[in-house]
Parts: structure tokens; C-alpha cells; sequence
């Protein structure tokens, strides 16, 4: 690998990108770097490859669900289905009469 080895790209400076994306999840790339005074790829490459995060909404949001948000899923997906087969029990599910133009989801309470 030819060129200057990354020196910006270190445990100290991730931390720092850290505390400021937490701080302030609106915060943009070429904030952060300005800020730390490091390259605005440094910064991209800390905030996308090192820490993981992604923009969603116009805020950094970690890539990874943690184990709350696996749970809240879980329960919400099991409440869903649970009434969902409360719903249609009495109903014969191997045959589903839409017709062109009808709204399968409001036609069946989902």
C-alpha cells in the first residue's frame, strides 16, 4: 500500500467524533472535522467505518439495534401476529378474494 499512513484515524479522535455526534446527532461531517481540526475523510471514515453510524432523518444514528431494540421488536411483531390470528380464526386463510382495485390490508383489519 503506497502513501502517507493514517495518523488522524485514532482512539483519541474517534472518542472526540463520538461525544460530538452525541452531543448533537444533526451534526455534519465537515462539522465535526472543522471542529477537531482532522480531513473531512478522516472524519468520514471515523463516523461511517468506526463508529458505525448512518443518517437517518437528518440525525447519526448507530447501525446496530441494541438489545432493547431487538426486544421492543420481538414484543411489538408478537403482539401483531397475535392479533392478527385473533382476527381472522374463524376465517379461512388458504384463499384470499381481492378484487382489482380493493385494499387487501383494510379488506382484512391489517
Amino acid at each position: 500500500m503506497s502513501g502517507r499512513p493514517k495518523t488522524s484515524t485514532n482512539e483519541e479522535n474517534t472518542s472526540r467524533v463520538d461525544e460530538l455526534i452525541k452531543c448533537d446527532r444533526k451534526m455534519k461531517i465537515r462539522e465535526t472535522a472543522l471542529k477537531l481540526k482532522i480531513p473531512k475523510s478522516t472524519s468520514h471514515d471515523i463516523i461511517h467505518d468506526t463508529l458505525g453510524y448512518r443518517k437517518v432523518s437528518a440525525r447519526w444514528v448507530p447501525k446496530m439495534l441494541t438489545e432493547d431494540h431487538k426486544l421492543q421488536r420481538f414484543e411489538i411483531s408478537q403482539c401483531l401476529l397475535l392479533r392478527c390470528q385473533q382476527d381472522n380464526r374463524d376465517e379461512d386463510m388458504t384463499h384470499i378474494d381481492v378484487e382489482p382495485g380493493e385494499d387487501f390490508r383494510a379488506k382484512n383489519n391489517l
